[in-house]
């Protein structure tokens, strides 16, 4: 046998034998290597041989810094080709990819790399000098990470690193439960905590929502949403990749550039604010979702009346799924086979098992509401360093508490009526209030505070807080608590208003009812419609 067709035959068997994620989206790559995989919306074009060669320079490169399998990745840019090509990269390379919001400050930035340790920082040339000064103010004896930058356009020092290199590398063998990425979310004690997810976590749940949307090799994506999100770096590119799809790859969601691409897409994913945008457009119309098939909602709750218009408008009915960072998709409206439901987001995922259990966790009856449990290979391996806090999120028999409220149907379909914890989702971006609060509770003069959710027309909840200052802190406005925040908090999560009040409600233990504010007809009827 010639010595070419020998390593060709061992890089399929080996390749077969890999549960690195991107070995096995690979083999679902289309035969011709040639066919667009990413297009952008100033046209240029990255086939899927692009992405096999650029993926392999960007491991390269992350090798040639001595990143090593099990090393953390931080990365902190604006979504881009070469961000996609360097979080493959990253998993090729076996290290493990963690995404950061552009928009987190220095307060939040320095946080999370005294607890992840990165071995490389990868952030934009803006950010360079800052991050260079958190890596040199790490205490002794601490890893102190290299610094890359990657701007908005793909250049930058780590491009330069990968232009270096060949466009080959063997990816990393990986086994299935090998972490793969590190997604950090607020928890109610106001700490971010790395939720760690496994090759088998991430392919698994593509494979699931590939079979149960039905995806297609001719099918032609709209990808809007932001990549440092479980749902544009995990469900969205994940479906597309496992059938070898093309992606319409936007840097932003600007609803006329959506427009303008619809009629030569199929599938589009957005958070419930993207469809609310699109219906405010007059001119957006059945024509212009001509060739569509699928519109899939997620990141939030999708209102029933959103739903309703989409369809008037429209005539496609939003498919509705749910999912969290923990677990990616769990359960998802039917695309065949069985009805759409406003209020509803459908029924379990295959391998996805979900009961609901009252407070005595034993299950509920059929038509309860219960917290939602969680089963299945999607499921995270757990806290980054928080073992205390990854057994508390368990139960004995292995369900994740997902800390949200539902209720199940006799159709077997699942709605979300609550969260029982303090979650606000604020155009499909998790904001948790703890974290908010202690930084207002800090300021001078605030004796203490309370962040809530009310209902918002665009981005489905908006944040208010509600504040007990000092009698004497008459200097304490509510432009100067915003103005504060935003030195210390990304945007997303600073208050869009804040009110003063004489004090907190709570009950009778002490415990402050949040339920009562958000129903103060003043704070919820603040956004509605004129």
């Amino acid at each position: 046998m010639p010595v070419a067709a020998g390593r060709f035959i061992e890089g399929v068997l080996l390749s077969i034998l890999n549960n690195n994620l991107y070995a096995i989206y690979e083999r679902h790559f289309p035969s011709g290597r040639e066919k667009t995989c990413l297009e952008t919306e100033a046209g240029y074009c990255y086939s899927y041989r692009a992405l096999e060669e650029e993926t392999a320079r960007y491991a390269a490169a992350l090798a040639s810094l001595g990143v090593r399998k099990g090393d953390r990745v931080l990365v902190q840019v604006e979504k881009s080709p070469q961000a996609f090509f360097l979080y493959f990269g990253c998993i090729r390379a076996g290290a493990i990819y963690l995404p950061l919001n552009p928009a987190y400050r220095k307060h939040e930035m320095e946080y999370i790399l005294s607890d992840a340790e990165p071995a490389v920082v990868v952030c934009r040339e803006q950010s360079e000098t800052e991050w260079k000064e958190l890596a040199a103010a790490r205490p002794l004896g601490s890893l102190v990470p290299q610094v890359e930058t990657l701007d908005d356009s793909g250049g930058g020092s780590i491009s330069e690193k990968a232009r270096e290199h060949d466009g080959h590398f063997s990816t990393m063998a990986c086994e299935p439960r090998d972490i793969a990425a590190i997604v950090y979310t607020s928890g109610t004690t106001g700490r971010p905590k790395g939720a760690m997810i496994t090759h088998l976590n991430l392919s698994s749940n593509g494979q699931a929502l590939h079979d149960f949307w039905r995806w297609r090799p001719t099918d032609v994506l709209i990808h809007a949403v932001p990549l440092f999100h479980v749902h544009g770096l995990f469900v969205a590119c994940g479906c597309a990749l496992m059938c070898g799809a093309k992606m319409i790859f936007l840097a932003k969601y600007e609803v006329r550039t959506v427009m303008r691409n619809l009629p030569r897409a199929t599938v589009m994913m957005g958070v419930p604010t993207y469809y609310t945008r699109l219906l405010e457009q007059p001119d957006f119309t059945r024509e212009t979702c001509r060739n569509m098939r699928l519109f899939i909602s997620g990141s939030a709750p999708l209102l029933e009346q959103t739903f309703r218009d989409f369809e008037a408008r429209t005539g496609f009915r939003l498919v509705d799924r749910y999912g969290m960072t923990e677990t990616e998709a769990n359960c998802s409206l039917p695309v065949e086979g069985g009805e759409r439901i406003p209020g509803s987001v459908g029924v379990p995922l295959p391998g996805v098992t979900i009961r609901l259990v009252g407070e005595d966790g034993k299950e509920v009856r059929q038509g309860e509401v219960g917290e939602i449990e969680i089963k299945g290979d999607n499921v995270f391996a757990g806290y980054w360093r928080k073992p205390d806090e990854t057994a508390a999120s368990f139960t004995a028999d292995g369900f994740f508490k997902s800390g949200d409220l539902g209720r199940i149907a006799p159709n077997g379909y699942l709605s979300i009526v609550g969260r029982s914890k303090d979650l606000i989702i604020s155009g499909g971006l998790n904001v948790y209030p703890k974290e908010i609060e202690s930084t207002i509770d800090e300021m001078q003069g605030v004796v203490e505070s309370a962040v809530i959710g009310v209902p918002h027309p665009d981005f489905g909840e908006a944040v208010i807080a509600v504040v007990v200052k000092d009698s004497g802190a008459n200097d304490l406005t509510e432009e100067k608590i915003i103005a504060e925040l935003k030195k210390e908090l990304a945007n997303f999560k600073v208050p869009k208003r804040v009110f003063f009040a004489s004090e907190i409600p709570r009950n009778t233990m002490g415990k402050v009812q949040k339920n009562l504010l958000r129903t103060n007809a003043e704070y919820a009827s603040l956004f509605a419609a004129k």
